[in-house]
């Protein structure tokens, strides 16, 4: 694995720069259109007659629809390109919000969720690959983790800005809703839905690639070849240590971290007073967003600190996350709490790019989107098996013991990246 020259923001060609900052404003915006939904969806299906067994129903179909349709889209798009199936994933989304919106039936509501899965697949690989080729043409052996790092940022503080502003919405012009017969909390998804369209404008303008062979030929070719795509794919993950070892490292930190993502706030409300407490949490929720986009900012300049050695900061990275989760799950009070869990979100942040560094090092063009996706769907089963035996354990013991638990899942984890660390460095010599 060759070394990269250090990146240096103001040294890089202006084509580089400009490329930057054009993805940068392309992940603000999609992201601020999801943020937009992301603290009131739950109570947008309340509001709309779901129990939380329905709510947890309709999570799950999104779950189910994009672990089953993550390879085969990201196969796509390494055969007919990224752009055109990123705008198919944006109209998913938008048929996704009009479901949404026209509705207060379950079935409907799943088929709106299914289509929030089938858009999740399309996107997962697809402009992040066409981000990190064409950042190699335009600024040959720079390293890439701080561009990626700058991509994250914006990322987190679409979500962060979204997520604020969806919570607003509702309670400034949810009377408006309300006289039109809509859900005080639909005036948040109708907004999400011109945000989105304002995405599929920019993409179609902005993001310029190469444009790839796609008639009915083609696209008949991308579908029947996606086989053998996803095959090579995995077999290369198989047979590349390297890749094997980070892949399930990302799955073990998904499986310590994602349940405390998706529970801290049915563990944070017991400690507020009734009066305040979904303020709050809605508060906490953008600070959350504002945290992880803070410690993207700070990434490069930590993976700086162990000579941009990216495997070195992700065992740096497991390490910390493993005791910062325990001293968050030892936390009674919400001061205490809140404290933990911003630098939790911070270490969250930072985590990204190095994994993503090591990733795109060990992987070809033609088969990058597929290798992402990949990466997306074993996190994505970390996470819902760290779900179910964390819930369990919570189920029986407590919150906190289970995420101290969980917690082994990380340690795991850092011995994993030490071995990946120590397999990079003898690639190198």
């Amino acid at each position: 694995m060759a070394s990269d020259l250090e990146f240096s923001f103001h040294a890089l060609p202006a084509s580089a720069k400009r490329h930057i900052r054009v993805f940068q404003i392309h992940q603000f915006l999609d992201r601020f259109a999801m943020g937009l939904t992301v603290s009131v969806v739950a109570l947008a299906l309340t509001d709309r007659g779901m129990d939380l067994f329905e709510i947890s129903l309709l999570f799950g179909v999104y779950s189910l629809t994009t672990m089953t349709m993550e390879l085969p889209f990201g196969g796509l798009a390494d055969n007919i390109g990224r752009k055109p199936v990123f705008l198919a994933a944006v109209i998913a989304s938008l048929i996704s919000l009009a479901l949404f919106l026209s509705t207060h039936n379950f079935n409907v509501l799943a088929l709106s969720f299914a289509f929030i899965g089938f858009g999740r697949a399309l996107r997962s690989g697809t402009l992040d690959a066409w981000f990190v080729e064409t950042f190699k043409a335009e600024a040959p052996n720079v390293d890439v983790q701080p561009a990626l790092a700058k991509a994250q940022w914006a990322n987190a503080m679409g979500l962060a800005i979204g997520a604020v502003l969806g919570g607003l919405l509702p309670d400034l012009f949810g009377w408006i809703a309300e006289g039109l017969g809509f859900s005080v909390y639909d005036v948040s998804y109708a907004v999400s839905m011109i945000v989105m369209l304002l995405v599929f404008i920019y993409t179609q303008f902005v993001i310029v690639e190469t444009p790839r062979q796609l008639d009915m030929k083609a696209l008949k070719h991308g579908f029947t070849s996606v086989p053998s795509v996803i095959k090579d794919a995995s077999l290369l993950a198989l047979k590349n240590p390297t890749l094997s070892l980070l892949l399930v490292a990302l799955a073990l930190f998904l499986m310590a971290t994602n349940p405390v993502e998706v529970v801290w706030p049915t563990h944070v409300k017991p400690m507020l007073e009734a009066g305040y407490a979904n303020t709050l949490i809605g508060v906490l929720t953008a600070a959350y967003f504002f945290a992880i986009a803070f410690g993207a900012s700070l990434s490069a300049h930590i993976n700086r600190l162990f000579k941009r050695r990216h495997a070195i900061t992700l065992t740096a990275v497991f390490a910390l996350m493993a005791a910062v989760q325990i001293a968050l799950a030892l936390q009674g009070n919400i001061f205490g709490f809140v404290a933990i869990f911003v630098l939790y979100s911070i270490i969250l942040g930072i985590s990204e790019t190095p994994a993503s560094t090591i990733l795109h090092s060990c992987v070809k063009d033609h088969q990058r989107s597929t290798l992402l996706s990949l990466r997306s769907l074993l996190q994505q089963l970390g996470a819902a098996l760290g779900l179910v035996l964390v819930g369990a354990i919570a189920e029986v013991y407590s919150t906190p013991i289970a995420w101290m638990l969980a917690a082994a899942f990380l340690v795991v984890g850092a011995g994993l990246t030490v071995v990946l660390a120590m397999r990079i460095a003898g690639e190198k010599v």
